[in-house]
């Protein structure tokens, strides 16, 4: 059951800066967000995708839709650390504000034998759906408009857990000890193994909900009262050549097309980018989701084809503090070594 969209201060929109927002779950929620006239932040990799972006946005929208809220597209690359040093910079420099912070950009090649690599010589994955997001926080939560109520929320996945459905089909989540972040990752995989795509991504996911956690009780350590939610979307699988399958379809076609058939098509397991763009959109602005402190929801699936968003419970090792807390600190240290 998805709750009607409406906005939590109908008299003043909302600054939302949202990552991952060009395509999919994202675009979906900007769409319904400028619809109901707020303010968009939407970081784009580079000026090619920022003018596609625009242009979709503009052909989608109604022309008479008398709440259209404003939208950016400053460049950022979630790939490279110095670019999203770049783009806070500037956003300070403009003594700009933020009502929500939405970390919705997430990365996944399963399929792919070797890894992909960030600007900084991170394994991508990690990089982006993690390290990335973790900087961007750091470095953007004193722009947030703490006079306004607002919230950040992070974009996991169920897979994070190893006793979900997801979670149990090949390798499972688990960081380890942690060894591979120590040693500065490289190739390596956050727990030191071997380079395996699904369960890098798993892992992020993983990494997602131990740092909202840990983020939550900073907040609260600093009399900030700021809701952190983390959310898993369900499996969505797209009808066009888009959206978060992408890159793995480049290494298995048919076995992603043959998937996609039988998950979306045969039992009816999968929902749709509108239907949980409308998600995000309603963790954004209706007020239910303003209760201070850390909170995970997931679209959990009842039947065929029906869905039940609710808050839900997360893995033993994302309860794990020790975990979240040696996350931060070995994030914060990898962050240094390459910005200073």
């Amino acid at each position: 059951m998805i709750e009607k969209l409406n906005s939590s201060k109908k008299g003043k929109p909302l600054t939302i800066f949202i990552t991952g927002g060009s395509s999919g779950i994202g675009y979906e929620a900007v769409l319904n967000l400028i619809s109901l006239g707020h303010k968009i932040i939407l970081p784009c990799k580079n000026i090619f995708r920022a003018n596609e972006v625009l242009i979709n946005i503009f052909n989608q929208l109604p022309i008479k839709l008398s709440k259209k809220g404003e939208i950016s597209t400053p460049i950022m690359d979630l790939s490279d650390l110095k670019s999203i040093d770049s783009l806070c910079c500037e956003l300070k420099n403009k003594r700009l504000k933020i009502d929500v912070l939405i970390l919705n950009a997430g990365l996944q090649y399963t399929g792919s034998k070797t890894p992909r690599i960030s600007k900084q010589g991170i394994e991508l994955t990690f990089a982006v759906n993690h390290l990335s997001h973790f900087y961007l926080t750091t470095k953007i939560l004193s722009l947030m408009d703490t006079s306004n109520d607002p919230k950040i929320i992070i974009t996991s996945s169920e897979v994070h857990n190893p006793d979900s459905a997801g979670g149990k089909v090949g390798a499972k989540a688990s960081l380890g000890n942690l060894k591979g972040l120590e040693s500065g990752l490289g190739f390596e995989m956050v727990d030191g193994n071997k380079f395996n795509a699904d369960k890098a991504y798993k892992d992020s996911k993983l990494c997602n909900i131990l740092f909202a956690k840990k983020l939550s009780t900073y907040l609260i350590s600093k009399k900030l009262s700021m809701p952190v939610i983390a959310w898993a979307p369900g499996l969505v699988i797209s009808r066009n050549s888009g959206g978060f399958f992408r890159y793995s379809r480049k290494y298995n076609q048919l076995g992603q097309i043959l998937f996609a058939f039988l998950a979306r098509d045969i039992l009816r397991i999968t929902t749709s980018n509108k239907e949980a763009g409308l998600i995000l959109s309603n963790l954004a602005c209706i007020s239910k989701y303003k209760k201070s402190g850390f909170n995970y929801y997931s679209n959990k699936i009842i039947s065929s084809g029906k869905f039940i968003f609710e808050k839900s419970d997360i893995s033993n090792d994302a309860q794990r503090e020790d975990l979240s807390d040696h996350l931060w600190e070995l994030s914060n240290f990898l962050i240094d070594k390459i910005i200073k």
